[in-house]
């Protein structure tokens, strides 16, 4: 398997995971659970899960002058990312928290511009579109998006966990270039856990154990587990060879996701509108991946041009 087809399938697994957490996490929250006691597990629970397997066999000193930028991706991928995703999700329905998810490419494709001199070409800008429309036709097949005062806060907090997740996949980027992914990943889980445990300890300590029920502990277990450890490390391995856009691009596979897994499991029913949506998605992930290789062919050429001697 080439290193660009496992990036594609650690990027699926990631957003399989991610799918699955928005029904997890609004179940748990707040009867059992307050969001900000839920991301101080998930703090908790990430820190001692990556330090833990990189000490077993990935050794790698970090340049302090990487340590800045270390301390940015744990502000905004990990802090900023969970605290905005968690509470929002809490004031807000799935359904307009997937519709405003769909905005993460966007920002991601402005911030690689400005940060990385990410260039903007038609084939990148043309499958954002087609992915944002196959996802938002998906999503509103279930339900309508709320226009209700009640999930405004809720909907604005989303909008910054978006946002603040599109400057992360910016930001790690060029890191991804220097270390081992279980390096970038475990520090990054540290700078973040400085600003969530402060935060969050107060309510983590108001938490009601004793009504945990073998389906909660299952359920924060999931999002420990897997929302937090599993996709975070496909997501920073994916990084390792792909563009912040193209891994941002698959966000949009995640109501297609749900959808497959609600038809497996005959909760729901396939029609031609999930079809077509489906298609859409895919289009636009290929489009964005196609526009990815192409950039990567011309870096080649104009490196081998650099290098070669003069006759």
């Amino acid at each position: 398997m080439s290193k660009r087809l496992l990036a594609h399938a650690a990027l699926l697994g990631a957003n399989l995971i991610y799918g699955v957490n928005y029904s997890v996490a609004k179940w748990i929250m707040p009867d059992y659970v307050s969001p900000f006691a839920l991301v101080v597990m998930r703090a908790f629970g990430g820190v001692l899960l990556f330090w833990t397997f990189a000490s077993l066999g990935v050794k790698e000193k970090v340049k302090r002058k990487d340590l800045y930028r270390l301390a940015l991706c744990g502000m905004f991928g990990v802090a900023f990312n969970q605290m905005m995703f968690l509470a929002g999700l809490n004031f807000t329905t799935p359904i307009d928290a997937s519709i405003i998810m769909t905005a993460n490419p966007i920002v991601v494709l402005v911030a690689a511009l400005v940060l990385l001199g990410e260039r903007i070409t038609w084939r990148k800008t043309l499958g954002i579109i087609l992915g944002g429309m196959g996802a938002i036709l998906l999503i509103t097949s279930a339900g309508k998006i709320s226009l209700d005062s009640e999930h405004f806060i809720g909907n604005l907090l989303m909008l910054g966990n978006t946002s603040s997740y599109a400057m992360y996949l910016v930001l790690v980027k060029p890191l991804m270039k220097k270390y081992h992914p279980l390096t970038v990943i475990k520090w990054v889980f540290l700078f973040g856990s400085f600003i969530i445990i402060p935060v969050g300890f107060h309510q983590f300590t108001l938490t009601d154990f004793s009504t945990f029920t073998p389906e909660v502990w299952l359920s924060i277990g999931y999002v420990v587990i897997f929302t937090t450890f599993l996709a975070y490390l496909l997501n920073i391995v994916a990084m390792k060879w792909v563009s912040p856009t193209l891994a941002s691009t698959y966000i949009y596979s995640q109501p297609v996701i749900a959808s497959i897994v609600a038809i497996i499991m005959v909760q729901d029913q396939l029609t031609w509108l999930k079809v077509i949506s489906t298609a859409l998605v895919f289009a636009g992930v290929y489009f964005v991946n196609l526009a990815g290789q192409r950039q990567s062919i011309k870096k080649q050429k104009i490196n081998q041009q650099v290098s070669k001697p003069p006759i």
